[in-house]
């Protein structure tokens, strides 16, 4: 599994538009066969950065949405809105699919 995570620093005045600047590049890449999650979310500390999680099946499936017609659009759209070049972690992790369960944590009654 290949599993991605960047954080966006938006310009302050399109904070509030990110997400539906991002929502075609968003169904798009949930929509390829190799991708396992595509997550957003907004920082609890700066209301101008958000948080994308992503992972795919593999490094070739990472490679056919990085030449992808609408990772080009997505990220050319983006460039016109974000403060500062985005901040990435990529790795591969062997023998994963997508989420495990914590170990740690788990419901108990009140």
């Amino acid at each position: 599994m290949i599993f991605i995570t960047v954080k966006f620093t938006v310009r302050p005045e399109r904070a509030e538009d990110w997400l539906d600047l991002v929502a075609d590049f968003t169904e798009a890449t949930r929509s390829e066969p190799g991708n396992l999650f595509f997550e957003w979310s907004r920082s609890v500390t700066n209301p101008h950065q958000f948080v994308l999680v992503e992972a795919f099946r593999d490094g070739e499936a990472g490679r056919e949405h990085v030449e992808s017609a609408h990772f080009k659009a997505g990220t050319d759209a983006m460039s016109y809105a974000v403060a500062e070049t985005p901040q990435i972690v990529s790795t591969e992790i062997p023998d994963m699919d997508g989420w495990g369960q914590m170990g740690e944590v788990s419901p108990r009654n009140p």
